[in-house]
């Protein structure tokens, strides 16, 4: 018996001991190991939250994200973690711990770091997902080692480097992308032995050579996109091929030559997107036959040629798109016909003739993009037929008549008729978001409903002939973001037609007939960055809490009638660029705090009666381009922190004022600087040698100072009209028409030679005196010598002497001499020391 059953027993004995030895471990040890792997990487993590569910005492086929297989012996098959907000490395997983892996989708987190190699162990892998994370380095080559792999989606990241040519070796992958990456080089020739692709998507990277013909070997390619890479040369035959192609993108590259007659052959095309190369030619007539076309786009080229009636057949089409090319020739009617047309862009081409009316039967025609041709005729009544319409853009055309009256009161949101030829008035227009209507001929009253629907952002009726006050609708449209109403003959009090609009960023209402004051309201508008209203007819002062509106670049008041001084806030206007509060009235100093203006390019407050001295906190300003300060009262000196305005290059006018002293020589270090206006003032001194070195220089007028002495000599003044200088005391040399320096000297130097000179004239007068003097003085010597001899000798004595008379013209020589010498030499001693010295002189000759 024990016999029997060792002996029936043990072939099933080893054949159980053969299966035990050949089945897995047991299900606990496999699926814990796993979860190990997934619970290490998740502390690597910097956010966690979403993996709450992660913990050791619960199974990892419970966990968020994890599947396992349905087999008795679990192992997890995928993990599914999409736009859970991971932030941390990839490659702390160690994939070689999960063997049986999938699918791993990891798309729409944070993680980072290089693709990890233990990725290459995962044989079993169909889908590998990580778009739209920060993964950087390159693909390995190893990746062709996923022979199962099915989907590789790596867009949206940091990886860079060339396209590996093994790919070409994983002729299982169905979808491959690569968008949005930094891969450079030229597109694999291997990627055309991927048989099954169906979706190849190499967009956004960095791309260059020529499109590889053996795409077209891709037969099952249902969508092919190549845009915005470096791509050159022209688009290649063969993709003529791809029978089953849906969509094909090769916009943004630097594509050349014409577009294929071929692509007609791809019949079941959807989308055809060419955008921004530089094919030129006609556009192919064969385009008619994808009668499954839905998108056309062929903008930003330079085809030329007619639009080909044959897109009459695109009988689903509903973008259109042919906008910045050379397209000539008419509208064709036949496009009324293309009724799921939603948008038409045709701008920016050679257009001409008229708007076909038949376009009214657009009834889903959400855009109408016209602007920028050369289409004439009125607008036919006909497009207030397209119910659906949202934006109607004529813009920068030569269109003429008025806009027809059946345009009110309809769904229209956004219209531009901008530069054109329009007339008459405008439709009271109530459900705008943008209404341009700026360069015509229009006339009348603005729409008064314009902002009826309180959804009004941008209104320019600019250039126009508009007359009559301002909407009312606008005082409380806080939707307002741009406006501009300038060059009208718009009237009323400016004060009560415009209230509070959060929101405004720009208005200009210049060159208007507007009255009344500034309303302290422009400083509640907290997004404002211009406020023009010059050449109205606005009084009273600026409001102080203009200040408030700290965003502001630009604020023009100019030619008005705004008088007082500037308002201290005005200064708290940091971001300030552009300045202008010319030819008004206002008066008072320049308060230093202008120095906080450090962003200012553009100052003027010329043709006002501002006084006093120009603060030196001016050299702060050190953004400015150009300065115009004159027709003031200002005084003093020229502040020569002028000097330290390095940037200024269009303009220095400080004329018309009463500076006084001499001209900065800092003035010279404006290199840049093209205009320089110092005239009618009170200037003295020398030209400051220094402003030969301001290169930039084509214009200068110092005349009517009080200026002297030699013009310096450069380029600029050698070839200088005579009117930059007149009006001066005493400018000579270089400029043609001034005298030269040494045959006409300055008024100073010629008074000291005329003083020179009489001073000498004395001398020799008086020389010659005394030598008749001493003549005389010897004949009667000889006479006292003859006397003495008979008198008993007495004493000489000049006083004795009968010549009185001599002694007298001496003393007159002397004084004639000192009068003419002590002038020259600004004083000198009395006349009596100079009498008595002459005197005392002939005495001791006597002895």
């Amino acid at each position: 018996m024990e016999s029997f059953f060792s002996q029936k027993s043990l072939p099933g004995l080893l054949l159980l001991l053969l299966v035990f030895s050949v089945y897995p471990k047991p299900a606990s040890t496999s699926l814990a190991s796993q979860g190990r792997v997934l619970l290490q990487w998740k502390a690597s993590l910097r956010s966690q939250q979403s993996l709450r569910s992660w913990n050791p005492s619960t199974s990892p086929c419970n966990w968020s994200g994890i599947t396992c297989s349905l087999r008795r012996h679990r192992v997890i098959t995928v993990v599914n973690l999409p736009s859970m907000g991971l932030d941390g490395p990839l490659h702390t997983i160690n994939f070689s711990g999960l063997p049986s892996l999938t699918g791993l989708n990891l798309m729409f987190n944070r993680l980072g770091g290089e693709i990890p190699p233990s990725i290459f162990t995962l044989s079993e892998l169909i889908s590998f997902d990580v778009q739209g994370n920060d993964i950087t380095g390159t693909i390995p080559a190893r990746i062709s080692s996923l022979t199962k792999l099915r989907s590789l989606n790596l867009s949206g990241n940091k990886i860079s480097g060339s396209i590996p040519l093994s790919l070409g070796n994983m002729t299982s992958l169905d979808f491959l992308i690569l968008s949005g990456n930094g891969f450079s080089g030229s597109i694999p020739e291997e990627i055309g032995d991927l048989q099954n692709l169906q979706e190849l998507d190499l967009s956004a990277n960095f791309l260059t050579g020529s499109i590889p013909q053996s795409l077209g070997n891709l037969t099952q390619l249902s969508l092919l996109d190549l845009s915005l890479n470096h791509l050159y040369g022209s688009a290649p035959p063969s993709l003529a091929n791809l029978q089953n192609l849906l969509v094909l993108s090769i916009s943004n590259n630097t594509l050349t030559a014409s577009i294929p007659a071929s692509l007609g052959n791809l019949t079941r095309l959807i989308k055809l997107n060419l955008w921004g190369n530089h094919l030129s030619g006609p556009i192919p007539h064969e385009v008619g036959n994808l009668v499954q076309m839905t998108n056309l786009v062929l903008a930003h080229n330079s085809l030329l040629g007619s639009i080909p009636l044959s897109l009459r057949n695109l009988s689903k089409l509903s973008t259109l798109y042919l906008f910045n090319n050379h397209i000539s020739g008419t509208i064709p009617a036949e496009l009324g016909n293309l009724v799921e047309m939603r948008d038409i862009d045709l701008s920016h081409n050679l257009l001409t003739g008229f708007i076909p009316s038949t376009l009214g039967n657009l009834a889903r025609l959400r855009n109408l993009i016209l602007s920028y041709n050369e289409l004439s005729v009125p607008i036919p009544s006909s497009l207030a037929n397209m119910t659906s319409l949202i934006l109607l853009d004529l813009s920068n055309n030569q269109i003429s008549g008025c806009i027809p009256p059946s345009f009110a009161n309809r769904s229209l949101e956004e219209l531009s008729v901008i530069n054109n030829s329009l007339s008459g008035s405008v439709p009271n227009l109530t459900s705008l978001v943008s209404l341009k209507l700026a360069y015509n001929d229009l006339s009348g009253h603005l729409p008064p409903d314009v902002c009826r629907g309180g959804k009004l952002q941008h209104f320019t009726a600019a250039y126009n002939k508009f007359h009559g006050p301002i909407p009312e609708s606008l005082r409380n449209c806080s939707s307002l973001v741009r406006v501009r109403l300038d060059r009208n003959n718009l009237t009323g009090d400016l004060f009560d037609h415009f209230g509070v609009y959060p929101n405004m960023r720009y208005i200009d209402l210049s060159y208007n007939r507007l009255s009344g004051m500034l309303s302290p309201k422009w400083g509640s508008c907290s997004n404002l960055t211009s406020l023009r209203i010059s050449n109205n007819r606005l009084n009273g002062t600026i409001p102080s809490e203009i200040g408030q509106s700290t965003r502001l670049g630009a604020l023009d008041l100019s030619s008005n009638h705004l008088v007082g001084e500037l308002p201290k806030n005005l200064y708290n206007l940091i971001s300030l660029i552009e300045l202008n509060l010319s030819s008004n009235q206002l008066s008072g100093e320049l308060p230093s705090e202008i120095g906080k203006l450090l962003k200012l390019k553009r100052l003027d407050v010329s043709g006002n009666n501002f006084s006093g001295v120009i603060p030196r906190e001016i050299g702060g300003c050190k953004q400015l381009i150009s300065v115009d300060m004159s027709t003031n009262s200002f005084s003093g000196s020229i502040p020569y922190e002028f000097g330290q305005l390095v940037d200024l290059q269009e303009l220095l006018d400080l004329s018309q004022n009463s500076f006084s002293g001499h001209i900065p020589s800092q003035l010279g270090q404006l290199t840049l600087l093209q205009i320089l206006n110092l005239s009618h003032n009170n200037l003295a001194g020398r030209i400051p040698p220094s402003l030969i070195n301001m290169a930039s220089l084509s214009a200068l007028d110092v005349s009517h100072n009080e200026l002297e002495g030699p013009v310096p000599d450069g380029q600029l003044f050698r070839r200088a009209p005579m009117e930059w200088f007149t009006g001066n005391r005493g400018l000579c040399d270089v400029v043609a028409g001034l005298p030269s320096c040494s045959s006409s000297p300055p008024r100073g130097a010629s008074n000291v030679i005329f003083l020179s000179g009489m001073a000498v004239l004395g001398a020799l007068l008086l020389f010659f005196r005394f030598v008749g003097f001493a003549a005389q003085l010897m004949k009667r010597r000889k006479q006292i010598a003859n006397g003495t001899s008979q008198t008993g000798g007495a004493a000489f004595s000049i006083r004795n002497f009968d010549g009185g008379d001599a002694y007298d013209e001496i003393i007159k020589a002397t004084e004639n001499f000192d009068d003419k010498y002590c002038i020259g030499k600004g004083g000198c001693g009395s006349k009596e020391t100079t009498a008595f010295s002459f005197t005392e002189l002939h005495c001791q000759q006597e002895k």
